[in-house]
Formats: structure tokens, C-alpha cells, sequence
């Protein structure tokens, strides 16, 4: 049995703490703006409550540290060596988890008997049922094998996970479909109810911002940015009617102009996209401390070749997009010299 707790007193003492934390939350009832008596809740934290995040953070920093201890004792071995990383690769949103780990039946075992001495500790049980394990080149039976060891149900890749489609090869226009739905469904609820500005306005705050989270990770393709800008173009000049024939008062390129040059400042959703990609070149020329970055340098780049025009390109098809904005990158980014390992002396600008 895998061995969580340093002392015997780690399960009542994790369970007082958390039962202090319930029971401190305070509430009362505004009557014509005066507060009333205030009473303690004792059934937990509600919803909107500024505790409710602080329980998720206890656990979810607990089964952190204990799969950190369980790797370093060689239960657990790491699915990819990071360089400089000893965190064991887990992704925590709110009350889901994506722990990444070796198809291996013995270590499955282990993470198993882990998860469930980790909810007898502190009474946050793992529902198996709802899990469902991904493979990653592994055999049609040995995946099996390690479904049925875990005791979850099987997936497969693609799959959606906060909206983002997460995939081996470059996401299709099918796999981003989804979010031109949404966009449409949007453009049907509101906007025959708006005047001409409260349709503007929608335009370019609603219609932009759904797609801004996926924009933030991929290259959307050319195909579905033609298509969220026809959804934008119809609510912006025939409201809600996707079969209307009414035409533009005004070219495209015209309405995405700034204001100051005659335009409307709808935002161009091609160079936004470009700009919100932009940061991952700054976090990777400047080496930010976060996984993917490091994984990146030390899988691509450990031995001092930095990615320029002409040279070969290594790395997922997600790199290789992001590495076609490196031109605009430089262009508008200035090098400061400390130990010369991310820059050029010929090609790189300079302070």
C-alpha cells in the first residue's frame, strides 16, 4: 500500500482544516440595502463563494506532492524527461485532471492504489466510471489490458478538453466546427433584436470573443475564419437572416479599418490571431519556467541550434505553425543580451 500520510494524525488534521474552512463562511440578507443578522453556513461553501477555489487548490496541490513523492521513490516514472522540471506532468481545471503517465501495468497499479488511499486520506473519492484513458501508440491489447486494470473507459483522440481540440496531428475544420456552431447559435438569439450600434457591438465584442480562446492556442484554419466573418458580416448588415440578400454599405477590409481612417474598428480576426500566437515565440525565446517551453528546448534545441528561415524545422505540427510568425516576431521584438543562448548576432535586432 502506497503510503501518503508522514504521520497518523495527516487524515484528521487535513479533514479539521478543511471542516474550519466550511464553517467560517458568513451570509446575510440585505433588506432595502441594510444588512440584517448574520448567520454562519454550515453546510459547505455556495456557489460564488470567494473559499470555494481554496479547497480545489488544497487538493489538488496535495495529489501533486504526493505523485512528486511517489516518483521519487521509482514507483512512477516520467512519460517525457523535462530538463529542470521534477513535478510529475499533471493538468488541474477546476475538478478535472489529466495525469500523463507510461502505458505500463505495474505503474498503473500503482497510480490505482494511490488514488484510492488518497481518498480514504481525505474523503475526495475517484469516480473511474466517468474516467476514460487516451492512448498514445500503444497497441489495441495492451490498451485494453490497462483499461480494464484502471477500471475507466476507453477514448480516443481527437477529443474536446476546454473547448480545444487535442490531437496527435493538426486539428481539422471539422474538429472546429463546434465553435462556428456556437457563433451561429449566438447570431440567431440576438441579434434581430438590436439596432444598427447594438449590432456593431456584437460584432465586435461577442462574435470575436468566442473564438479568442482558440485563437490564443491555434492557427485557425482560413476556412472557418471566412466563416465566423460571414456570420459577422450578417449580423453587422441583415441581423439574424443568414439567407438575406441585402447588401454590404461597405467593403470588408473597409469595416476592419480603425476608426480614426474611416473604418468601423471591427477587429480583423486573421491579424488577431497571428498577434495572440505571438506570445508563445516571447515566452520561448525568453525561456519562461513552464513545461511546454522547456520541453521544447530540451527536445528541439539542446544542443544550441536555434530554429531560423532555412533550417529544418523540428517539433509538433503546433510548433512548427507558431515558429511561421518568428519573422514578425523579430521584427518587432529588440535583444537583450545576457548569456547569448536565444539570439543571433547578424539577424536579431539589438538595444
Amino acid at each position: 500500500m502506497l503510503q501518503i500520510m508522514e504521520h497518523k494524525g495527516f487524515r484528521r488534521k487535513w479533514l479539521n482544516w478543511m471542516r474550519l474552512i466550511f464553517e467560517s463562511s458568513i451570509s446575510t440578507v440585505l433588506l432595502n440595502g441594510v444588512p440584517g443578522k448574520v448567520f454562519h453556513c454550515r453546510r459547505g461553501v455556495r456557489q460564488g463563494d470567494p473559499l470555494s477555489p481554496l479547497p480545489f487548490v488544497l487538493a489538488a496541490d496535495l495529489v501533486q506532492t504526493v505523485l512528486n513523492n511517489v516518483r521519487g521513490n521509482q514507483l512512477l516514472d516520467l512519460p517525457i524527461p523535462l530538463l529542470g522540471d521534477e513535478d510529475f506532468p499533471i493538468l488541474l481545471y477546476v475538478d478535472d485532471t489529466l495525469i500523463y503517465m507510461q502505458g505500463d501495468v505495474t505503474q498503473l497499479n500503482h497510480l490505482k492504489d494511490l488514488l484510492s488511499e488518497f481518498a480514504e486520506s481525505t474523503g475526495l473519492k475517484v469516480n473511474f466510471d466517468k474516467s476514460f484513458m487516451v492512448p498514445i501508440n500503444v497497441t489495441e491489447e495492451k490498451f485494453d489490458i490497462l483499461a480494464n486494470t484502471l477500471g475507466c473507459s476507453k477514448g480516443s483522440l481527437p477529443f474536446i478538453y476546454l473547448g480545444l481540440p487535442l490531437s496527435l496531428a493538426k486539428p481539422s475544420v471539422a474538429n472546429f466546427w463546434p465553435l462556428v456552431s456556437k457563433c451561429e447559435r449566438r447570431l440567431v438569439a440576438f441579434s434581430s433584436f438590436l439596432s444598427d450600434a447594438g449590432r456593431l457591438q456584437l460584432t465586435n465584442a461577442v462574435l470575436i470573443a468566442l473564438p479568442t480562446f482558440a485563437m490564443c492556442t491555434f492557427p485557425l484554419p482560413k476556412t472557418m475564419i471566412k466563416q465566423i466573418d460571414k456570420f459577422r458580416k450578417h449580423c453587422l448588415w441583415r441581423g439574424s437572416d443568414l439567407s438575406g440578400k441585402k447588401l454590404s454599405k461597405a467593403t470588408w477590409p473597409l469595416v476592419c479599418a480603425p476608426k480614426p481612417d474611416g473604418g468601423l474598428g471591427v477587429i480583423n480576426l486573421i491579424v488577431q490571431n497571428e498577434s495572440l500566437l505571438l506570445k508563445h515565440l516571447h515566452k520561448f525565446y525568453n525561456k519562461v519556467d513552464i513545461p511546454w517551453v522547456q520541453l521544447v528546448w530540451g527536445h528541439c534545441y539542446s544542443q544550441g541550434k536555434l530554429p531560423y528561415q532555412g533550417r529544418r524545422i523540428r517539433g509538433s505540427f503546433w510548433w512548427r505553425d507558431i515558429l511561421k510568425l518568428q519573422d514578425d516576431y523579430k521584427g518587432m521584438a529588440m535583444v537583450s543580451v545576457k548569456d547569448g543562448s536565444t539570439c543571433f548576432i547578424w539577424h536579431d535586432l539589438w538595444e
